[in-house]
Formats: structure tokens, sequence, C-alpha cells
């Protein structure tokens, strides 16, 4: 007996150690960010690609172009925590994707000519910092002439924020650095939140890390316990000399001081400020639009589109409304809108008659779950006991929209920033003058995954919604369905970060990515640079449309491209010219074959790269947009957007569409104005077409139907001269 007890003692010590040495992360090895495994494009391939952009100009009628470049600024590798999670094989992951295969795929897979890596700036350790920067640099030595290299990658971070009110929401913003060398970058990146796993709840001990390594030590266990316990062995910088830290900054304010302190030349730009999947109902950008929270030298250009989705449009209804105290009520169905928080209600006033209670019951409860719900934010589906995705049917979605974001927040729309105006500092006053761009955000370090309609499972981040139902997510457990509300506690919740989002739901809006694309110069690194901080781009759902948009002045002909700032007080006229994107051919260029390899190509690309025909689709019309800043405190916003304001329809044509238009009652309402056009492709098929409908198809489903894909330009600025 002595003997059997001693064993046990034994092997217990033995497992509690095996355990424990698991969870330091000590029995995996570190994830790298590699280096490219693929060559330059070709000279030739991108003089040809130089020569047809010539040609279409030349149809379009555009003297002395500007090359029009594509690019994508929004991409995340397994640097970053939420895409090192869904890697993994126990939540269904393909497995690794370091900074090096963004390298690769832009160049062969998606064709681009410009990227950044933007990895979340609290999951970059001083170890993965130093090995993104050499990752980029060494992305870059492959591109041939630094003078017209095939591709240019910027270094770059993401500074993820979410608040749980409106009031402390300021959202996220990606930092993308001009220069590579020694000195012309920081030494790490500003997060906006300490390292994962400083603050209680946000990562497992060491004992839990052990305990889940082992119980799936060859899905990928190991390395997570590896992941994390770098994070937690890397505290937060206590002061701007420390090293090995991570860096903070909790506001813009401070994001914004910091970066003057480095004195680096960088952009900043924000994204997803339409997503409802973290930003809490109600929040608004107006907020923002203070010197204190707003670098006019830095934060030039907005996101106005993702793979989340689209945060342009703006819409009179509210997701949720506050009175002067604060306090939140839930809005009434509107225009075709059914929010969010009335659909708890009636999901709940459902349960309530089908369990037999009275009329007037239900109705108590139905008010009860509206306001549970929007006291819970972004959480407020936590307040209906055993909910189910499929009970919220349209709720919260702009059904109207162009692919919109899930959720989405009005007041966040990248039309209500263009339309806002602050008035406290007296004088001229204080607005959002963006550029427009879009991007993936893409999180398996793939640039550019719009060049085809295809492959939903790796080119959008519908993968979460499958890593929503493992542990990882922290989900609280399931509840069955009850016929009455609660009031839910979000400090009291075990749900973990995922768990406290509508991941599930949220996924079935997920899109392939869009494109930036600038009017550059030249292809070197400068040249983009320059057209990025002129506002001289444009945004694209995915294709490889090419726009222009041009004020041109009456009496001298004078062009002024988008992204331009005049004073006038004669009626302005515009000019459009669009060419729709070349259709594509199955598989992959023989030179995109050779550079990766079969092996490789089906891995990274799907088999399946940008392989343009010599067919361009078809522009079927022009949509204008006006909006006229506030010019008082308090105006009202919602006829100072005219969405659209004109549509130009386009004759079929291999020049492409060329429109022109003019404001004639600019004089008469003397007032600064904003003009932008979206350029709107013939139908054609993409993947999750309609989140909605889309909800609960198997992620190996494309889920593909028609839609129409689109350029936005940058706005044209038009102040009135007195």
């Amino acid at each position: 007996m002595v003997r059997i007890l001693v064993g046990i003692a034994v092997f217990a010590m033995i497992l509690t150690g095996l355990v424990w040495l698991a969870g330091t992360g000590r029995l995996a090895e570190d994830w790298h960010a590699g280096a490219p495994q693929a060559p330059e494009v070709t000279p030739r391939s991108v003089a040809v690609r130089a020569a047809q952009q010539r040609e279409a100009a030349f149809l379009a009628g555009v003297s002395q172009p500007k090359q029009i470049l594509f690019g994508d600024l929004h991409v995340h590798s397994t640097f970053s925590t939420d895409a090192f999670l869904a890697s993994l094989p126990l939540t269904g992951g393909q497995g690794m994707h370091p900074v090096s295969d963004a390298c690769d795929f832009a160049r062969h897979c998606a064709a681009l000519d410009f990227w950044s890596i933007n990895d979340h700036a609290q999951a970059l350790t001083p170890r993965r910092w130093n090995e993104t920067v050499e990752a980029v640099r060494a992305c870059n030595e492959v591109a041939g002439d630094a003078a017209n290299p095939d591709s240019v990658a910027y270094l770059g971070w993401e500074w993820t924020q979410v608040g749980d009110t409106p009031d402390n929401h300021y959202g996220h913003k990606n930092v993308i650095l001009r220069d590579l060398a020694d000195g012309a970058i920081p030494l790490r990146p500003i997060s906006a939140m300490p390292p994962a796993g400083t603050e209680a709840g946000d990562v497992p001990s060491a004992w839990g890390l052990g305990l889940g390594a082992l119980l799936a030590p060859t899905s990928g266990g190991l390395d997570m316990a590896r992941y994390f316990q770098e994070l937690l062995d890397t505290p937060d910088c206590a002061s701007a000399s420390d090293t090995d830290c991570i860096e903070r900054a909790a506001t813009p304010r401070q994001l914004f001081d910091k970066l003057d302190a480095l004195g680096h030349a960088s952009l900043v730009i924000p994204h997803g400020t339409t997503w409802g999947f973290y930003t809490p109902p109600g929040s608004s950008w107006e907020k923002q639009l203070t010197p204190e929270m707003h670098d006019p030298e830095r934060q030039t250009l907005v996101e106005v589109y993702s793979g989340h989705g689209n945060s342009e449009e703006y819409r009179a209804w509210r997701d949720a409304e506050f009175a002067s105290d604060g306090s939140a009520s839930c809005p009434e169905p509107r225009h075709g809108y059914e929010p969010s928080c009335w659909r708890a209600g009636e999901i709940i006033r459902m349960r309530c008659a089908e369990d037999g209670e009275e009329t007037s019951v239900c109705e108590e409860r139905a008010v009860a779950a509206r306001q549970h719900y929007v006291d819970a934010g972004v959480s407020g589906f936590l307040s209906v006991p055993g909910q189910q995705a499929g009970e919220w049917s349209v709720a919260g979605q702009c059904r109207d929209c162009f692919q919109p974001a899930f959720n989405y927040r009005p007041l966040s729309s990248a039309q209500y920033m263009m339309a806002l105006s602050n008035f406290d500092a007296g004088g001229d006053p204080l607005r959002f003058r963006f550029g427009f761009m879009a991007s993936s955000d893409n999180h398996s370090a793939r640039p550019g995954t719009g060049y085809k309609e295809f492959w939903r499972r790796e080119m959008t981040e519908q993968r979460f919604g499958e890593f929503e139902n493992t542990l990882l997510a922290g989900n609280a457990p399931s509840s069955d369905p009850e016929p009455e509300s609660v009031a839910f506690d979000r400090d009291a919740s075990p749900a973990g970060f995922f768990g406290l989002m509508e991941t599930e739901r949220q996924a079935s809006f997920f899109l392939t990515g869009g494109l930036i694309a600038a009017h550059s110069e030249g292809r070197d690194r400068g040249a983009v640079w320059d057209a990025m901080a002129r506002r001289e781009v444009y945004g694209t759902s995915g294709p490889k449309i090419l726009l222009w948009f041009d004020h041109i002045d009456p009496t001298t002909g004078r062009r002024l491209p988008m992204g331009s700032e005049f004073e006038t007080d004669r009626n302005p006229a515009f000019q459009v010219r669009a060419l729709g994107s070349f259709e594509q051919q199955e598989g992959c260029p023989a030179e995109a074959e050779e550079a990766l390899g079969e092996e490789r190509l089906a891995y990274l690309c799907g088999g399946e790269c940008d392989n343009p025909s010599t067919r361009r689709r078809a522009i079927t019309r022009v949509e204008v947009v006006r909006i006229r800043p506030q010019s008082t405190p308090g105006e009202s916003l919602d006829a100072l957007i005219e969405d659209p304001w004109k549509v130009l329809p386009c004759t079929p044509d291999e020049a492409g569409c060329r429109v022109t238009f003019r404001d004639s009652e600019y004089e008469t309402f003397h007032r600064d104005t904003v003009y932008y056009v979206r350029a709107i492709e013939e139908p054609s098929q993409a993947v999750d077409y309609d989140g909605v409908a889309c909800l609960g198809t198997e992620v190996d489903d494309d889920c593909l139907g028609e839609t129409e894909q689109r350029a936005w330009s940058s706005p044209i600025f038009v102040d009135w001269l007195p």
C-alpha cells in the first residue's frame, strides 16, 4: 500500500511538473515572421500592367496620367492574437501564416503594387516586432530596382481600442510608417491596451495553459501556451527608455502625442467605424472632432470598406437613444430598420405568448427586454437567455446599404464624419477632411483577397464563426430559452472577449477584402506615400476598377484631382472617368505558378490568383454624393447628406464611362460643400453577398450571390469664397 501511495504521489508530481512545463511554453518552438520564399515579379510583367493602364487612360481621355497603383493597408499575420487563435488546428485553422506569407501573397496571388503589415500592437512583443521589421525589409529587398519596384511593403501596426460605452470608445486605427531605416522607425509599436494577459481573465494561468496544451498537443495546444507565455512575460512600458515592454496609449490624443515625440513620418487610418460587433450602440465620431482627439496632419484617410463590410453610408435611424443624463433607451423601428434592442423585446414577447401568459404581461416583459439589451451594449444579445442567431432576423442591419458592416452604427459612418463641424474654437470650424480608401483586414497574411470571389474559409474571416464554438472563444455556457430577459452583468459574466460579442452572426457578414488605389507619380515608396499624403487615392470593394475624379475650372480648364480642396464663389464643375476591372480567368499566370510552386500555390492562394483577361466589366453608372458640412452649431445632418445627389448613367463603351456634372446650386447656398463619386460595376457574383441570407451556411459554402462592386473616390472639398 505504501508503495502504491508513493507511486501515486510520484506520478502526481511528474504530471504536475509536466502541466507546469507545458504551460510555460517550453515544450513548443516560437513562431517566426519568416522570410519571403518567392522571387520578384518580372519587370516585363510590371511593364505590361503599366502599358494596359496607359492604354485605358488614353481611351478615357486622361492626358499625362499618373500610375494607378493598387494596395492593401490592413493586413494581419498570426502574430495578432485573434489571427493566431483562428489559425490553430484545434479551432479548425489552416495553420501558421507569418508576415513573410503576406509578402509572397501580395506579389503572386493578388498582384498588388503595395501593402502594409498591421498586427495588433498589444500582441507585438519586442521579439515579434523586431522580426516583423526584418520580414518587411526582406520583402522589399526582393522587389528589384528600388526606383521601380515590383511591390512596396510598408511597416505598421493596429492601435486597437474598444470602449464599453459610447463616451469611452474610440475604435481601431492603423498606423503606417513611411520609412524602414534604423532611426526612422520606433523601437516598438504603440498599443491601445495593455499586453494580452496582464489583466485578469485575459488568458489562463500557466496551469490552465498547460492543461490545454497537453489535451491538444498536436493541434496547437503547445503553441498556444508558448504564444501567451511570451505575452505574459512582456510587461507594460513604465518609461520611454524601457525596451523589453509594450508601449500603451489609451486615447487618440496619447497616440498622436507619442507619434509626435517619435517624429517619424506616419499615417493614422481609422477603420471599422460602423462595426457593431465591438462598437457600443450610439457611438458617434463627434467626440473625436476636437483638437485633442484628431490630428489632421497624420489622420488624413479613413477606411470606408473592408472584409468586415461597408462603413460609408449614413442613415437617419438610431441603434440606441441617449438622454441628457446619459441614460439609454431603445428607439422604435423606422424606415425598414429594426434596432436589435427592439428585436430582443419581440423575441421575449413571442416566447412569453407561447408560454400562455397574458398579453399585458408579455408587453411588460418586452419593454424590460429592450431596456436590458441597451443597458448591456454590444453584449445585449446575452440578455436574451438561450438566444439563437437565427432569432434576430434582420435586426440591427442596414438593409438598404451596400454590403454593410454588421449591426451598423450610422453615427460613425464616413458620411456622418464629413458632415460634422466643431465651432468651439471660433473662426473657421474644425472638420474632418478625410480621403477615402479600402483594404482587407485579412487575418491570414493575405493582402488583397478580393481579386476573386472564392474560398470563403480563407479569403474572408468566416472561420471566426467556427472559432466561436470552441472553448478558446471564452463563451458562457449555453442556457435554455426563457420567456423573460435578464439584466446582463458584464463583470460577473464568465465569457471572454469573443463570448461577449455576437461572433456567429457577425461571421456571415464577412466579405473578401477591398483595395486602396493611389494615383502615383511613380512606383517607389516615396511616390506612393506622397499620393496618400495628398489624398489622391480611392477605394474599391475588391476589383481593380480605374477611376479619375477631377474638378475642372471652367475658365482656365485647370484640373484638381480627388482629395483636393480649394475656395471659390462660382458653381463648381466636375468630370468622372471610370473603367471596370478585368474579368478574371481561372487559375494563375504561369509566372505565379513558377514562383510559388504547386504546393505553396494551393496553400497560400487556394490555386487561384489574380489572372485578368482582356475584357473589362462595364461601369453602369456613376453616383454623386454631395455633403454640406454643418454651418451652425447643432444643425441637423439629415438634409446635409445627399446620397445619391445625382445618378449619371453610363453607356457601355470600351473607353469606359465619361460623365460631367455641375452644382448649379452652390452659389445659392453660399456654404462649403464636399463632393465624391461612386463608380458602379455591372452585377457579378460575390462571397457572402448578403449577411442575413448567408447566416447558418457552412463555411465551405461560398454563399455566392449577385452584387454591384464599386469604387469610392476621395472627396473634393470646395469652400465658399466670401
